[in-house]
């Protein structure tokens, strides 16, 4: 927000991106807004074309560096990759060394997308009414979409940064000043969630699938399903639990449903019953009890499965984007040999060499395949690279097969926003939250704890080799809410390593916990050396949001930075306040 963006810069990205011809005559003219309106908004296809935009921004390399590293490098799965010489700003941010003049603290593209779906919404009733072949759903069905892709990028900062400018305002004058304050966490999201309210009946609900590009294409936009997962989320992080639970069971039933419907015409019999009948997709290969990869094959190296909810898809095409980000943070092939990237697995996520769990650390069990599919020989991160993946669980040492890797900046991996499991273990958290007492459970209590459970179980027992019944989790372990907390904590650890989710999930329990504890001692872990420095920055719990670039504060003087790097100017923490 540092800098106005008039109309007409909006719709000139627009146009080249997407090549449009009839944009040909209007980049001919001067950039005056009065000409812009009159020669753009007048046909369904200008709208089309403004929501394809926003999109393509939306999977930049630019915008997924940011979901990544906010997402997870402060986290403890992350460490220093082989690669990471070539950014600075990313190394110190995962020497917990972040300034206001960190290159990752900067959010630009986010409020540009913002700005994006803000103008069209101001604008799309006008082309309403010129164009008579857009109907009025059609129009209620397009703001409904930039709304939530809007109210998704603002989750996305105030997560990182807490409060943060929030405006539903078009800019598109450059005399128009964008010196907004910032807006407080839980006023933000409070629009959020009203706003999606207000929208979510008039999404889409469901595009139709195929192979196309354009089918391609709409796999990735926001529908109905989409917005009652951020909702779900959303209400999560506002601790309204019976809220969240109402929103992650609209999502489960419609993907019940879903697979219902395909099982009709299905020749091969769903296993589901094993995931307490939830619709995972098996893990196990063709049914095999000692071989297993099929459903992270499915989900990452393929993509659009069943159970994808929100994914920015990457189009098999060689002449379309590739997935550039995940390569410079994870790692990409080279002659069919993994390397790695800006970041790796830290040593506290990776280490087999302790005698935890039969033989590994302490997030993983010994045959758990999640830890065969995330990590590659304790250097790389192999969740997003591979095409295809085995894990043979036959002996006593199992070990992963791949058929073939990504090569450099050619990775079609989609980045996934939503999916089932997330979902599922969402509803886990609430309904630990929801438990009242810690001793003296009430029969309410002990539904919410066995709910829980059931749900942790399934995504677990998904990940689990069959035939090891010594490695499924016992519910005897997890009898209290405390116990059921860490639980959920933990298996959301295993199930979503690297998905751009880790911080944010210790974020919020510190945000209930009131306090930074949990979080440190987690992050902790993956350091061997400054861990005192570390912990002291950690301490409070201004230190756990970023801090406003510094440019931004000094183009936008009613933005205050955040007290825990002081003036923002200083390059250092400050750990007095």
């Amino acid at each position: 927000m540092k800098r106005n963006k008039t109309f007409y810069h909006i719709i000139a990205s627009v146009c080249l991106m997407m090549g449009m011809s009839s944009c040909s005559d209007f980049l001919q003219v001067e950039p005056q807004n009065e000409i812009i309106l009159e020669k753009f908004w007048n046909e369904k296809a200008d709208v089309d074309g403004i929501i394809f935009g926003c999109y393509s921004a939306m999977q930049s390399d630019n915008i997924l560096m940011r979901m990544m590293v906010w997402g997870e490098f402060r986290s403890d799965n992350i460490s220093r990759g082989l690669n990471l010489n070539r950014d600075n700003s990313l190394e110190s941010v995962l020497k917990e060394n972040l300034t206001a003049s960190n290159a990752y603290t900067t959010w630009d593209q986010f409020y540009d997308i913002i700005n994006r779906c803000n103008t069209l919404i101001k604008y799309a009733p006008q082309v309403a009414e010129k164009d008579p072949s857009f109907s009025l759903s059609e129009l209620k069905a397009d703001i409904a979409e930039v709304s939530a892709l809007r109210d998704l990028c603002y989750f996305y900062l105030i997560r990182t940064f807490r409060d943060v400018p929030y405006t539903t305002v078009a800019f598109t004058d450059d005399n128009q000043v964008m010196d907004l304050p910032a807006t407080s966490f839980d006023n933000v999201l409070d629009s959020l969630i009203t706003n999606l309210e207000s929208v979510k009946d008039e999404a889409v609900k469901a595009y139709p699938s195929g192979t196309s590009t354009q089918e391609l294409y709409q796999t990735s936009r926001i529908t109905q399903e989409a917005i009652h997962a951020m909702l779900c989320e959303m209400y999560l992080w506002k601790q309204d639990y019976q809220k969240c639970i109402q929103y992650a069971d609209l999502v489960i039933n419609a993907k019940k449903l879903q697979a219902e419907e395909k099982q009709k015409t299905s020749t091969t019999v769903s296993d589901y019953s094993k995931f307490g009948g939830y619709p995972l997709i098996s893990e196990s290969s063709y049914g095999s009890l000692t071989t297993f990869g099929n459903a992270y094959t499915q989900i990452f190296g393929e993509g659009n499965s069943s159970e994808s909810i929100l994914e920015l898809t990457f189009m098999p095409d060689d002449n379309m984007p590739s997935n550039g980000a995940v390569n410079l943070c994870y790692g990409f092939g080279i002659g069919g040999v993994p390397t790695m990237g800006y970041g790796a697995p830290s040593t506290y996520v990776s280490d087999v060499t302790t005698t935890a769990n039969n033989g590994l650390n302490d997030v993983f069990m010994k045959y758990d395949s999640r830890y065969y599919e995330n990590i590659l020989a304790k250097t790389s991160i192999g969740k997003y690279l591979y095409t295809r993946s085995s894990i043979d669980f036959s002996s006593t040492n199992p070990n992963l097969y791949y058929g073939g890797v990504y090569s450099e900046k050619r990775n079609k991996s989609n980045w996934i926003i939503y999916r089932l499991t997330d979902i599922m273990l969402m509803k886990a958290e609430a309904e630990a939250q929801l438990i009242s007492n810690e001793q003296d459970l009430s029969d309410q209590d002990k539904n919410y704890l066995n709910s829980a459970f059931s749900l942790v179980t399934a995504v677990n027992k998904r990940s689990i080799c069959q035939n090891v019944l010594k490695d499924t989790l016992d519910p005897k372990k997890y009898l209290t809410k405390a116990d059921m907390e860490n639980l959920v904590l933990e298996e959301r650890h295993r199930e979503l390593m690297f998905e751009g989710k880790r911080w944010y999930d210790l974020v919020r329990k510190s945000r209930r916990d009131g306090n930074t504890k949990y979080l440190s001692g987690q992050v902790l872990q993956k350091y061997t050396s400054n861990t005192s420095a570390i912990q002291d920055k950690l301490a409070k719990m201004d230190a756990i949001f970023w801090p406003y670039n510094i440019d931004e504060l000094k183009v936008n003087k009613n933005l205050k930075q955040n007290p825990a790097f002081g003036s923002g100017e200083s390059g250092n923490y400050d750990t007095t306040k």
